[in-house]
């Protein structure tokens, strides 16, 4: 290898940038924070440079990383498992009629999760004449309420594993978070042929607020469905669903984090994307609170 001569300089082979992009770069500086980042991408969206679906999946990916478990986990009372502490005859038909890849093992009570049953694992159930459930259980993976999703969705990966039992403070078990509903955070519902909507998860009452009792919403909720639970009397008219009200009361596609008060209730979006509006927290104004008593 041929030495330099002392005091040579090395040649700088960065290509140069032009007059034009360094006069671009000062009028135009780079985004310092993550809303000017957005801000432009929903920019770039508008000019048709970005589709829709793209811009959905970089908002994903930003609300990943403000999400934790407790946020999107299925709650402990929802969770469809299989209690070992009954005979597989008992539990069977839940299993068929629910159709998931994979359940918790519980051992009598849900706070005892003893590991994770495979569903194709009990093919050998029919197959043959000594079986033993416990033998086929999976390791249960443990994580607090508090893990970021993007920690989680790297621990999924690294570790192969697709569900793990959220637990509270206590141990206790507060519910439990798959890969998949980590995935739909980013790209949207991921649905195959044993999905289905149940009416009744539609509305679920949430711990009362400091200002009362809170509902979390499906945006695809029917207004009527939402009239008959909460009391209210919004119209069907123009619109089906209370997804459909917000963003026609706001005049936008609604945005996480968006607060908003439409006749005496409160409403903030948990959960939305470039396209549409997926989940809404609803809260009823004490008279206080009312847009026409406030100050």
């Amino acid at each position: 290898m041929q030495d330099h001569p002392s005091g040579a300089k090395f040649l700088d082979t960065k290509p140069q940038r032009s007059l034009f992009e360094r006069l671009t770069a000062l009028i135009s500086p780079e985004p310092e924070n993550r809303a000017e980042l957005l801000e432009i991408l929903h920019d770039a969206h508008e000019r048709n440079l970005i589709d829709a679906d793209a811009l959905s999946m970089i908002e994903g990916v930003f609300q990943v990383s403000d999400l934790s478990a407790r946020d999107i986990m299925v709650p402990r009372p929802q969770m469809d498992v299989v209690d070992l502490s009954k005979s597989i005859e008992e539990w069977m038909p839940a299993v068929l009629e629910t159709a998931h890849s994979r359940f918790p093992a519980i051992d009598g009570d849900r706070d005892k999760v003893v590991g994770i049953l495979l569903a194709k694992d009990l093919l050998r159930y029919y197959a043959e004449e000594s079986f033993d459930v416990r033998d086929m259980l999976r390791p249960a993976i443990f994580i607090p309420e508090s893990k970021q999703l993007n920690v989680l969705l790297r621990d999924f990966r690294a570790n192969r594993n697709h569900m793990a039992i959220v637990v509270d403070e206590y141990g206790g078990v507060a519910g439990l978070i798959t890969i998949e509903d980590v995935l739909e955070q980013i790209v949207g519902d991921i649905e195959d042929e044993y999905d289905f909507d149940e009416e009744e998860d539609n509305i679920l009452p949430v711990s009362n607020g400091s200002r009362g009792l809170r509902w979390r919403v499906k945006a695809l909720t029917e207004i009527a469905q939402f009239n008959e639970a909460l009391g209210s009397s919004f119209s069907d008219d123009d619109v089906d669903t209370i997804g459909g009200l917000v963003a026609n009361h706001l005049g936008r596609v609604p945005r996480k984090g968006d607060v908003f008060d439409i006749d005496q209730l409160r409403f903030e979006v948990l959960r939305a994307d470039a396209r549409q509006v997926h989940v809404l927290l609803v809260e009823k104004l004490l008279p206080a609170q009312r847009p026409e008593s406030m100050s």
